[in-house]
């Protein structure tokens, strides 16, 4: 019997450009400009400070390139820093099933593996389609949060079947590179509870090198364990804690995972969109704020247990744990009109007036959102202190596959995160090539393109 190591690189070695539907392409056209743009806004935070001043210490034979700063270091840390500034802001894109999580950090591990390759745009695709492919069809099969194993668990065998399939690996050496990268790269969902630290941006992008430096090794004839999900002593025994099959992956009819991603209208967790937007909804209805008396919040067990599970979410005391924070993030649409990267720095983390209306912020547990997680479901009452109630229920996100943002949307999105980086006629050479992708002939170029001082 085939193993989900062999599944999957039998899949990936095959999968071909002319293989996508238009569709496909220009979804996967889309999801990379969105996080390309998110990578300018998380450019200059102190996490990835710390990982371009790491990269810096380093020089490669085979060097590549920081986002934005154009450093060149190693293909593992470039890949590492890039994906820090991708990740920090929380602004990047989600997928939720029985799983979720962020495919779209693989990115930053395809633009260091396609740089040192010399791929062209058609290839950053179609390594795009299967990182987002092999994350997608993971989550649906196995719920990582119960067993407290955070979803770049996920996300690393994702990168490492791009970055295998960009360096040019056979079939067999990218099955080993899968069973090698299983084999060391569990890692804990504490990275995104309580008091959420720094490391909250780093987690994927440590995933990222991992699955660089295994798919390197097994490049060289490095081999893995053998059924390293299925063995004795293997995933489906110690992690999941039960075997699982993949859904037939996208191609030949079949949709591909990429198709059902969103894009995030906020720089918040992935369950706060539909809050956030019940909550500015909501607040249309309201004259003044301070009539509010309780702002009650239903929605699903899961998203609880991420972004409301425990105090530190109603009195966050850093960036890290307000933007995953269901309460805190709902106050700052109820008072301000808005979320954006602004509202997590010190004089609101600590404003009493804002903390105040944390405090009146009340979640609970959706029986319908749990029975349909697929949409995310939130059912918000405003209950005023004149005893009248405010109802909104938001099932569908701006961005969510189901109400998608239009193109003119994500571009107005990447302005917003590159206008004060980058001159305006290189914002709109970088969109315009970024919306040309497919005839790119080195990915080089593309990052070239974001240095600051270019």
């Amino acid at each position: 019997m085939q193993t989900i190591a062999e599944n999957i690189g039998a899949y990936a070695s095959t999968l071909k450009y002319e293989d996508l539907p238009a569709e496909v392409i220009h979804q996967t056209k889309r999801f990379i400009a969105d996080t390309l743009g998110c990578a300018f806004g998380g450019y200059t935070s102190e996490p990835c400070n710390i990982a371009r001043d790491l990269a810096g210490l380093v020089s490669s034979n085979q060097p590549a390139t920081i986002l934005c700063g154009g450093e060149k270091t190693s293909v593992d840390l470039a890949a590492f820093a890039n994906d820090v500034m991708i990740r920090y802001l929380d602004f990047n894109d989600g997928y939720i099933s029985k799983g979720s999580g962020h495919p779209s950090d693989s990115i930053a591990a395809l633009f260091a593996a396609a740089e040192v390759s010399h791929a062209g745009g058609r290839e950053l695709i179609v390594a795009t389609v299967l990182a987002y492919e092999v994350f997608c069809r993971i989550c649906d099969a196995w719920d990582n949060k119960p067993m407290g194993i955070d979803h770049t668990t996920m996300g690393v065998i994702a990168s490492v079947v791009g970055v295998a399939r960009l360096l040019g690996l056979t079939r067999q050496q990218m099955i080993e590179a899968i069973n090698i990268t299983v084999a060391g790269n569990i890692a804990l969902n504490q990275t995104r509870v309580g008091n959420v630290s720094k490391w909250k941006a780093c987690g994927y992008a440590s995933a990222n090198r991992n699955a660089i430096f295994a798919a390197q090794l097994a490049a060289r004839g490095m081999t893995g364990p053998s059924q390293v999900f299925e063995g004795r002593d293997g995933f489906f025994k110690v992690v999941s804690r039960q075997p699982f099959e993949l859904a037939p992956f996208g191609g030949n009819g079949r949709p591909f995972g990429i198709m059902q991603c969103h894009l995030k209208q906020f720089p918040l967790g992935n369950f706060s969109q539909t809050v956030v937007t019940a909550v500015l909804e909501a607040r249309s209805l309201v004259g003044d704020i301070r009539d509010i008396a309780e702002v009650q919040i239903r929605t699903s067990q899961t998203a609880l247990n991420i972004m409301a599970d425990n105090p530190e979410k109603w009195h966050p005391r850093n960036r890290e744990t307000a933007d995953h924070s269901i309460p805190y993030t709902a106050a700052v649409a109820l008072r301000y009109g808005t979320v954006d990267q602004s509202y997590f720095g010190e004089q609101y983390l600590r404003d009493k007036d804002l903390l105040d209306l944390v405090g009146r912020v009340k979640c609970s547990v959706s029986e319908e959102a749990n029975r349909r997680s697929e949409i995310n479901l939130c059912d918000l009452d405003l209950i005023m202190r004149s005893g009248e109630h405010k109802s909104i229920r938001v099932e569908y996100h701006r961005g969510h596959w189901r109400n998608p943002m239009s193109d003119a949307e994500i571009e107005k999105k990447f302005r917003s995160l590159v206008a004060d980086m980058l001159p305006a006629a290189r914002v709109d050479a970088l969109l315009e090539q970024l919306w040309k992708l497919e005839d790119l002939p080195e990915v080089r170029t593309l990052l070239e393109m974001t240095v600051l001082s270019g």
